[in-house]
């Protein structure tokens, strides 16, 4: 399966207790770097190989 040039994560999609509504697209790349950064600043994950894979099998392709 090929990687998608542009894909999407929401965090409107994983239920949380802050309620968080952020949505981030981009390439793969840029995704997964900003996603891990938000998940350790606002939702308190560790960076960590379980955290990267999981943000990976949630996200979806962006068309824009």
């Amino acid at each position: 399966m090929s990687t998608p040039s542009r894909v999407k994560v929401d965090c409107r999609n994983t239920p949380s207790e802050s309620n968080c509504s952020l949505a981030i697209s981009g390439t793969p790349e840029e995704v997964l770097e900003a996603a891990v950064q938000h998940a350790k600043s606002k939702h308190g994950h560790e960076d960590s190989a379980e955290l990267r894979e999981w943000i990976r099998s949630s996200w979806m392709e962006d068309p824009s």
